[in-house]
C-alpha cells in the first residue's frame, strides 16, 4: 500500500498536490511519502516482533539523509556497503552497534574507518577479506566482529543482475567451503566470529527461494554447532519484492510465517536487511513533457527526466508504471514511448505505454522509484541531478536541492 492517489482527477502524495510540488520545486522531481515508508518499515518489524530481531534498513536503496534520519527515529539499524554509507549513517546519529557492513570490495581505509567506529559486525565475502580485516584489526589493537556471508547456491527467481545467491555470483562464500573457513577464522587472533549471513537477491516475490536458502543455512549452522563454533546472529538479508506492474509479492506477514519456523530453533538473534520493500513504493519521479513527437510507426513523449535520473529501465529493462498527474475527462489513449533527453537509445522511462495525448508542459509520474532511483542517479550528459521532496500529510520539505550547472564543475581543476 502507498499514499499516492487521485483526488478529483489530480494526483496527490498523501495530502500534497503534485502540481503544486512541481510548481514550487521544479522537475524532474523525486517525491517521497513519509507515511508509506514508515508503515512499510513497521510491517517487516512487526512481522518478526516475536523474535529477537533487528531490522537494518539497506542504505543503498535510498541514502538521502532525511530518509535515514526518519528510519533512525523509527528504531531501524542500517545495512551499509561502503565507507560513504557509513559516513552517512553516522552523520545522522546512528548507533554503531546497529550497523552491519557488507560488500565484496571493502578497502583497507574503509575497514579501518568501520573498526574505529565500532560497528556491530562485518559480513565477510572472501577468505582474503577475512585475512585483511584480521591484520588491520591487529594493527589497531582491536578484535573485529564478523559474520561470514554464505552463498547457498539458490536461485532467487529474479533478474539475473540482482540474483546474488547462485554459485556463479561474486557474492558470498561457497557453502561447500564455508565450514573450513569458519574453522580457520576461529584461530585468528583479531577476529570474533559472531554470526552467519546470507543475501540471495533482490525483488524476490515468493518465499520459496528463502525457504530453500534457509534450509541449507540451517544445516550449515548445525554443522557449526557440532564443531563447537558458537554464533550469536543469523542475518537472512533482504530482497523482498514490491509491486511495479502486476507482481503479487509476498507480504511481510506471509514471509515471516514461512521463514520463522526454520530459524526459531537455533535461538539466534536475527538480522533483516530490507531496502526496496521499505522505500520502493514510497517514491515517484515527477517529470514534465517537453515534446509530443508523433511518427508513422511510433509516437514519443519526450520528457525532462532521463536515464541519468532513473537508470533502472535502461539497466535492467525494469517496468515502472507511468501515469498522468492530471487525469483528462477524455479516456482516449495513445500508445507511445516515454523517453528522456539523453543521447542514448536506452534512455527511456517506458515503452509502448497507453497514455492520454499530452502536450508540452503537462506532468507525468513514474511510480515505484523510491528505491534505486536517486541513489543511482548521475550527471551523464552534464545534467544536474534532480531535487528531492518528502511529504508528510499536507507538509512537504525539500530534502535535496536541485543541482546547478556550477555544481557540475565545482570539483574540477582547470
Amino acid at each position: 500500500m502507498d499514499y499516492f492517489n487521485y483526488k478529483k482527477r489530480v494526483l496527490f502524495a498523501e495530502d500534497a498536490n503534485i502540481n503544486e510540488l512541481a510548481e514550487k520545486y521544479g522537475t524532474p522531481l523525486y517525491v517521497y511519502s513519509k507515511r508509506t515508508f514508515v508503515e512499510h518499515y513497521h510491517k517487516i518489524k512487526d512481522a518478526f516482533s516475536d523474535m529477537d530481531a533487528m531490522v537494518c534498513y539497506s542504505v543503498k536503496a535510498n541514502s538521502n539523509g532525511a530518509i535515514l534520519k526518519e528510519m533512525l527515529k523509527q528504531g531501524s539499524g542500517f545495512d551499509i556497503v561502503s565507507g560513504g554509507e557509513l559516513f552517512r549513517v553516522l552523520n545522522i546519529g546512528a548507533d554503531p552497534k546497529k550497523i552491519v557492513y557488507a560488500g565484496v570490495g571493502k578497502t583497507a581505509e574503509e575497514i579501518r574507518y568501520a573498526l574505529k567506529s565500532n560497528i556491530l559486525m562485518f559480513n565477510i565475502e572472501s577468505v582474503e577479506e577475512l585475512r585483511a580485516i584480521n591484520l588491520i584489526a591487529g594493527a589497531m589493537g582491536k578484535r573485529a566482529d564478523v559474520a561470514l556471508r554464505i552463498n547457498p547456491d539458490v536461485d532467487a527467481l529474479t533478474h539475473h543482475y540482482v540474483n546474488t545467491g547462485k554459485k556463479e555470483s561474486k557474492f558470498g562464500i561457497d557453502i561447500n567451503f564455508a565450514l573450513g573457513i569458519y574453522r580457520s577464522a576461529k584461530k585468528l587472533k583479531h577476529i570474533n566470529i559472531k554470526g552467519v549471513d546470507m543475501h540471495i537477491g533482490s525483488q524476490i516475490t515468493t518465499p520459496i527461494p528463502y525457504l530453500n536458502a534457509v534450509g541449507k543455512i540451517s544445516q550449515f549452522i548445525s554443522g557449526l554447532n557440532r564443531d563447537g563454533i558458537s554464533i550469536e546472529y543469523l542475518n537472512i538479508g533482504g530482497g523482498l519484492g514490491i509491486i511495479y506492474n502486476e507482481e503479487k509479492p509476498t507480504t511481510a506477514d506471509v514471509f515471516a510465517k514461512a521463514v520463522k519456523p526454520h530459524i526459531a530453533g537455533f535461538g539466534l538473534k536475527v538480522i533483516l536487511e530490507p531496502g526496496r520493500f521499505i522505500i520502493g513504493n514510497a517514491g515517484i519521479l515527477v517529470t514534465k513533457v517537453i515534446y509530443n513527437k508523433k511518427g508513422r510507426s511510433k509516437n514519443f513523449l519526450i520528457v525532462d527526466a532521463g536515464m541519468n535520473d532513473l537508470i533502472r529501465p535502461a539497466l535492467y529493462g525494469s517496468f515502472h508504471r507511468i501515469i498522468p498527474v492530471n487525469m483528462k475527462k477524455s479516456e482516449k489513449l495513445y500508445q507511445c514511448d516515454v523517453v528522456g533527453p539523453i543521447c542514448e537509445s536506452a534512455d527511456f522511462m517506458g515503452k509502448d505505454r497507453n497514455l492520454p495525448d499530452l502536450g508540452s508542459g503537462e506532468l507525468l509520474a513514474v511510480r515505484s522509484t523510491g528505491a534505486y532511483g536517486m541513489a543511482m542517479a548521475s550527471n551523464y550528459n552534464s545534467r544536474p541531478r534532480a531535487a528531492e521532496v518528502m511529504v508528510d500529510g499536507r507538509k512537504h520539505s525539500l530534502i535535496r536541492e536541485r543541482e546547478t550547472y556550477e555544481d557540475l564543475i565545482e570539483k574540477e581543476k582547470i
